[in-house]
């Protein structure tokens, strides 16, 4: 930012704004600048505040956390109230703020979004969800951990809008159950990544419904899913050729007897074998890891 001002001050230098807008300033001087110095920029001058204006409503990507302290409402309605062309949505953790009045008219006027990240965002409502799926039809990755207003409706009409999904992090997201969960992996057979994490009402029906239909997945997060056992895991394992890793910590009804054929074939597993968590138990306990004879 220091050294834009110096140029646009200094006249025998040259002006920085004297270079074409959209076609240097815009894609190769100001994408490389943090969103927080932007902003900053549009207070040195009126034809710095028309640059970065054009440059918000040509924006490709923003992420809330480029912004230091936290935005403003007001602010955010401003930065995207021209923007059409966004791809990538970034508003995790924005729960103090952020409500269906603030975001649906950015989804709305938005239809090349291929990731959104909505992330603890818990004042939205299920409009939300169905706002998304309907002017989305290019999603790709869909972030709603934490948001406890999914419920099975909304998350139906994703799945008949946005079948070209390849991630979906539904982590804690309660009100969801094995129906629900079936509809969204029956219509969205090209998920590579899903999380079902910390949701007490998922179980061997949804698993295995998603094993069946998903043969592209590379990654499943199971934590604390209490109901999930092991026939589920198994057909995970028949069906999932491509899965690269499985997260099942807290899942006590899951055991080495079906984990150990992924883990044979390198699936990055977040439980330890037996022996090997009983070694670390006995380390815990006596300061080091004693000789065990295996034989006796």
């Amino acid at each position: 930012a220091p050294w834009c001002l110096r140029m646009s001050l200094t006249p025998t230098r040259g002006c920085l704004l004297d270079l074409p807008w959209e076609d240097i300033l815009l894609p190769h001087i100001l994408c490389h600048l943090p969103l927080q110095q932007l902003l900053s920029l549009q207070r040195v001058s009126k034809s710095f505040q028309s640059l970065i204006q054009l440059y918000l409503a040509n924006m490709r990507c923003f992420d809330s956390s480029q912004i230091r302290p936290a935005i403003p409402r007001d602010a955010f309605v401003n930065l995207l109230k021209e923007n059409k062309v966004l791809q990538q949505l970034a508003l995790q953790n924005c729960s103090d703020w952020l409500t269906d009045c603030e975001l649906l008219p950015v989804i709305e006027q938005n239809h090349h979004l291929h990731q959104i990240q909505l992330k603890g965002c818990a004042q939205l409502s299920r409009h939300a969800l169905v706002s998304i799926s309907l002017s989305c039809p290019n999603l790709r990755q869909l972030s709603l951990a934490h948001c406890d207003w999914v419920d099975s409706l909304s998350l139906r009409s994703l799945a008949d809008h946005c079948k070209a999904l390849e991630a979906v992090d539904l982590t804690a997201c309660r009100q969801l159950k094995d129906e629900a969960i079936c509809y969204l992996v029956q219509k969205c057979s090209r998920l590579k990544s899903l999380s079902l994490a910390v949701n007490a009402n998922v179980g061997d029906v949804a698993v295995e419904e998603t094993a069946k239909c998903c043969p592209e997945l590379e990654h499943l997060d199971l934590t604390g899913c209490l109901r999930v056992k092991n026939d589920s895991i198994r057909v995970l394992a028949e069906y999932c050729p491509k899965l690269r890793s499985l997260k099942v910590k807290h899942c006590h009804n899951v055991a080495e007897s079906s984990l150990s054929v992924l883990r044979s074939r390198g699936v990055e597993l977040d439980v330890e074998p037996p022996l090997q968590r009983a070694l670390v138990l006995l380390q815990d306990v006596v300061g080091f890891a004693p000789f065990i004879n295996l034989q006796i």
